[in-house]
């Protein structure tokens, strides 16, 4: 009897465990496919930041889009040139950045139905001499990369000198400090640029050249692209798209300084107050941070392990002819590391090494970058073992250690000390390096003062700003290299 009773408790407490476990799973969410957009937040108003948040007349149509469709949607911030790229190559499936439809795009990409007419515009000083398109021959003309806009100058005025910048808001600037002659640019994000400082540059009003925005998918990707179409033109009828332009018409605009009547430093506060309080936009280079020395610090450690990899493996065959494929191997490493730039390792290890793959843009950097600091590291390293004297070795191989032990007990530890100074030079140098990270859609450091840049229009504080954190952990970094140096040298 007892028995029994003790079968059915068991029985009634299986059944409500069950009972709760299916009830738990049924009221849970189920995680929705994630639409990734790529594009470049420097052009208001259809991608700008805003609070902290991408944003814009893009961004608005693609989540509608994302959630009509049952998508989430991811938004990637890159430079202009690399957003059909990531399309391409799977990093993205859309991409949404004022992309003109143009013959050669359509040869790598497909696009959707056209949202928005748009046409380019002439930006020069209010006092400039320049009053129509014929005057732009022999000028020099500012231009974002990439764009139509660039296209259209190289093609037409092939007597000026063409500036190419990374986004417009550079542009702007170098035209503001009589760097270049004028600007040409889209129309909307001239027309918020001109808003932003009214007194100093203006736009012609006649029209350099017509053109269409459109989205643009992967030519294998045509469910998509027929689902997205089937979006746009219920958004196009119905009004929807003519709603989030109208939304976004003035974004961008309010972000101009406020005129300061009083002396230098009250104009420096307010330009402070702007590049950094104002909706807590300090928060971009504190969050770049982080990244920017997590990546350094992880890409030291991976640096350093293959540089002594490779630098035993070269200094075992120059001091006894063995390992040959190794250190052909090895030295293939360090000829095709040291010949390309960092960059070009970078955006190969991305888009090319790992083309169709979803992995962390973090660990692409501090893979990247580790590969190219290694081969570096390797070069000291065995420059301070074939510093060492050979007697040191001989006497270690007679006193009846075996290479290996004489390697890592006698001569890799003085071989450290003597290279500490230039290891720790590597680690400096990799550090700045990092700042090319943006170009994978990293927000580094310098991404952070990017973003800071394209929403005041000021490049002086945010450059400096970055400049100055910079410098301030190189040197942190050099005071505690010395520190260990004298160390060092005391247990001599």
């Amino acid at each position: 009897m007892k028995q029994s009773k003790t079968l059915k408790s068991m029985i009634r407490i299986l059944f409500l465990i069950l009972l709760a476990v299916c009830t738990t799973a049924c009221g849970k969410k189920e995680k929705r496919p994630v639409l990734k957009m790529a594009t470049e937040a420097t052009f208001p108003p259809y991608e700008y930041y805003a609070n902290g948040k991408i944003c814009g007349i893009d961004v608005d149509i693609v989540r509608t889009i994302a959630d009509h469709l049952g998508y989430d949607l991811q938004v990637i911030d890159m430079k202009f040139d690399a957003v059909i790229t990531a399309v391409r190559t799977a990093k993205a499936d859309i991409a949404a950045s004022g992309i003109t439809v143009t013959a050669d795009r359509k040869k790598m990409i497909d696009f959707t139905l056209p949202y928005v007419q748009a046409y380019q515009l002439i930006i020069v000083p209010v006092d400039s001499k320049i009053k129509s398109k014929d005057d732009l021959h022999g000028k020099r003309i500012g231009v974002q990369q990439g764009t139509t806009g660039d296209l259209f100058v190289a093609d037409n005025y092939k007597k000026s000198k063409l500036n190419r910048f990374d986004n417009g808001a550079l542009a702007i600037a170098a035209l503001r400090n009589n760097k270049i002659d004028a600007v040409v640019l889209d129309a909307d994000p001239a027309k918020i640029h001109v808003r932003t400082y009214p007194k100093e540059i203006k736009v012609l009003n006649e029209p350099l050249t017509g053109e269409e925005y459109a989205f643009a998918i992967a030519k294998h990707n045509k469910k998509l692209r027929i689902d997205i179409n089937r979006e746009l033109k219920r958004m196009l009828d119905d009004g929807t798209i003519n709603e989030i332009i109208a939304k976004h018409k003035n974004a961008g605009s309010s972000s101009a300084p406020a005129e300061v009547k009083s002396g230098f430093f009250a104009k420096i506060k307010a330009a402070f107050v702007l590049n950094f309080v104002k909706d807590k936009r300090y928060m971009y280079l504190v969050d770049g941070f982080w990244i920017t020395i997590i990546m350094a610090f992880f890409a030291v450690l991976l640096g350093t392990i293959l540089g002594f990899i490779v630098a035993v493996i070269r200094s075992t065959h120059d001091m006894t002819g063995k390992l040959k494929i190794c250190n052909a191997l090895c030295h293939l490493y360090l000829t095709v590391i040291r010949g390309t730039p960092v960059v070009v390792q970078l955006l190969i290890i991305y888009f090319v090494i790992f083309n169709n793959l979803d992995v962390n843009k973090v660990l692409v950097g501090i893979i990247a970058f580790g590969i190219n600091s290694g081969a570096y590291v390797a070069e000291i390293i065995r420059s301070g073992i074939m510093s060492i004297d050979k007697g040191q070795m001989e006497a270690g191989r007679s006193l009846g250690l075996s290479y290996k032990k004489v390697m890592l007990f006698v001569i890799l530890p003085q071989a450290f000390k003597n290279v500490l100074p230039a290891l720790g030079n590597e680690f400096i140098v990799l550090l700045k390096e990092t700042s090319v990270a943006g170009y994978i859609a990293l927000q580094d450091l310098t991404k952070g003062g990017d973003i800071i840049r394209s929403q005041t229009y000021d490049a002086f504080m945010p450059l400096i700003a970055v400049a100055l954190i910079y410098l301030a952990v190189v040197v942190l970094f050099t005071k505690l290299l010395g520190i260990l140096e004298k160390g060092l040298k005391k247990n001599e």
